[in-house]
C-alpha cells in the first residue's frame, strides 16, 4: 500500500468505506460516493454489493456479487484500514444485507445507512424479501438512517408523508426501529422550497431547506448526500454538522448540474463542482 493511506495505528488522511452498487453510467452508487469523498478530502475504499449495467435513461441489467465476495471485501478492507465512517447504499437482497450486518456489528465505526430501493429511472433495486431484513438488522446499526419520503413510508409500511409533521411523525416513527438518528429527506415534496429534516434520538431537529431546482439532472443525490454526511462523519464532525456541510455540498452539485451535460436522460450532479472551472 502506498505512503500516506492511513494503514491500522498509522497517519494519514481520513478513510471513509461506502458498500453500495456499482452504476457504469457514473453517476450514482460507488462512483458517485468515491467522487465525493474525494471531493470532500476523504480516502474512499469500495465494498461492490451488485454490477449494475444503467447510464441516465435506465437500469438495463443487474448482476449481484456473491456474498462470500462482498464479506471477503469487507474483511480486507477492514483487517488494513482505518475506516473512520461506512456508508451503505444499494445491497439488493437479505443475504447480502444479513453479510453487511455481520461484518458492521461491534466494529464501532459511524454508519450511514441510504436505504436504496428505486434508481432515479424507476428501475426496483430492493425486493420486498430484503425490507424486513434490513429494517431489523441495519436499522439499529445505522448512526443514521437517510431515506427520501417513499423510502420510509416503504420501510414504515405507510402512506408517503406530505407535511412537515408527517415528515417528523415518519422519522421518529423509524427512530423507534432503532436508527439513532433519521434524515427525512424531502426531495419528492412538492412546493417551491425542499425541506430534510434530521430527526435524533435526543428529541432534536434540524431543518434544513432550499429551493427546489428546476432540472432532471439529479441522478445519484441520495448517494451524493450520503456519502458527503459520511465524509464529515470521518473527518470528526458532529451530525448535525456534518448533515449541513453534506447538505450545502449536494446543493452546489445540483445548482451546477446543468453545466455538466452529461447523457440525454436524468443525468448525474456535479461532484466537481468547486474545483472544475
Amino acid at each position: 500500500m502506498a505512503d500516506g493511506i492511513a494503514r491500522k495505528g498509522g497517519e494519514g488522511p481520513p478513510i471513509a468505506l461506502t458498500i453500495a452498487g456499482s452504476d457504469s453510467g457514473g453517476g450514482a452508487g460507488i462512483q458517485a460516493d468515491l467522487k465525493t469523498f474525494a471531493a470532500l478530502g476523504v480516502y474512499g475504499a469500495s465494498a461492490i454489493t451488485a454490477i449494475t449495467a444503467q447510464n441516465t435513461r435506465a437500469v438495463t441489467a443487474v448482476h449481484p456479487v456473491p456474498i462470500d465476495i462482498v464479506a471477503a471485501q469487507l474483511d480486507a478492507v477492514f483487517d488494513d484500514l482505518a475506516v473512520a465512517a461506512v456508508k451503505i447504499g444499494m445491497l439488493g437482497g437479505p443475504d447480502v444485507i444479513a453479510a453487511v450486518a455481520d461484518s458492521l456489528a461491534g466494529r464501532g465505526v459511524p454508519v450511514v445507512l441510504d436505504p436504496v430501493m428505486v434508481a432515479k429511472s424507476g428501475a426496483a433495486l430492493l425486493p420486498d424479501a430484503a425490507v424486513a431484513v434490513l429494517r431489523a438488522r441495519l436499522l439499529p446499526l445505522a448512526d443514521v438512517l437517510t431515506p427520501n419520503l417513499p423510502e420510509a413510508a416503504r420501510l414504515l409500511e405507510a402512506s408517503e408523508a406530505t407535511s412537515e409533521e408527517e415528515m417528523l411523525a415518519q422519522g421518529q416513527a423509524l427512530l423507534a426501529l432503532g436508527a439513532s438518528a433519521v434524515l427525512m429527506k424531502g426531495g419528492h415534496g412538492r412546493g417551491a422550497s425542499c425541506i430534510d429534516l434530521l430527526v435524533t434520538g435526543d428529541g432534536q431537529t434540524l431543518r434544513l431547506e432550499a429551493p427546489r431546482r428546476d432540472t432532471r439532472n439529479t441522478h445519484g443525490t441520495g448517494c451524493t448526500l450520503s456519502s458527503a454526511i459520511a465524509a464529515g462523519l470521518a473527518k470528526g464532525q458532529a451530525l448535525p454538522a456534518a448533515v449541513r456541510d453534506a447538505h450545502g455540498y449536494l446543493q452546489g452539485a445540483i445548482a451546477a448540474a446543468d453545466g455538466l451535460a452529461v447523457g440525454s436522460g436524468h443525468g448525474p450532479v456535479h461532484h466537481f463542482h468547486a474545483m472544475w472551472s
